[in-house]
């Protein structure tokens, strides 16, 4: 049994927060006149999966405009797409060729914790071995990164350069290489989140299969 205190009148009112959100909004729900809801009561039909970062600061449908149904959506610490993640792997799966989504967004964000996190030395924990993929890809770009002599500045372009391996690592996906087999209407974007203004920043790393050159390693047969 937990000894832990804890306030039980704070967590009342937190919880009772959530609830009388969850009905103002379901109010509006049931009187929406436009038909929306009862449509994607039916199913969905998005156009675009989002990978994102799970920080509270960068929900997807409003950074976007977007209604709901509009934007599939997969988050996990830092907007990583590692390669053995079936939780991403699935998403993707499923939006790429159920969905058929026509567009993939890996969204970073600047002031990303589990960047700053895979930055220093100490430990966090379970979290350290997600956290090692961010160091591989700080790793590969030690170079660029280190001769950033101010700190802000050398994380916001591991934050950038963390999302452009990210679009790579989508790339190299047998879901996606498979995609671009097929079809042609399917790009991978990325892009950064400036957290003060809430602006979403194109990288121009869209990728499509007309100019993918994998190298022999990553390129996939069918």
């Amino acid at each position: 049994m937990c000894d832990k205190k804890f306030d039980n009148e704070t967590l009342t009112k937190s919880f009772h927060k959530i609830i009388a959100g969850n009905q103002a909004w379901s109010k509006e729900v049931e009187e929406d006149k436009t038909g929306l809801f009862t449509e994607l009561a039916k199913g969905q039909h998005p156009d675009l999966l989002w990978i994102g970062c799970s920080d509270s600061r960068v929900p997807a449908n409003q950074i976007t405009g977007t209604r709901p149904g509009d934007v599939f959506v997969h988050r996990n610490v830092a907007n990583l797409c590692v390669h053995s993640d079936m939780n991403m792997l699935s998403v993707l799966d499923f939006a790429v060729n159920i969905l058929k989504v026509k567009h993939v967004i890996v969204a970073g964000h600047y002031r990303c914790g589990g960047i700053t996190a895979a930055m220093g030395q100490k430990q966090y924990g379970l979290l350290d071995n997600w956290l090692r993929h961010l160091k591989d890809v700080y790793r590969t770009h030690a170079q660029e990164l280190n001769a950033i002599s101010d700190l802000q500045k050398r994380e916001d372009r591991f934050v950038e350069l963390n999302v452009i391996e990210q679009v790579s690592n989508l790339c190299k996906t047998t879901i996606v290489q498979n995609a671009w087999k097929q079809r042609d209407d399917l790009a991978i974007h990325g892009m950064i989140i400036q957290l003060e203004t809430g602006k979403l920043i194109d990288l121009n790393v869209t990728a499509t299969n007309v100019d993918q050159q994998l190298g022999e390693y990553y390129q996939l047969n069918k």
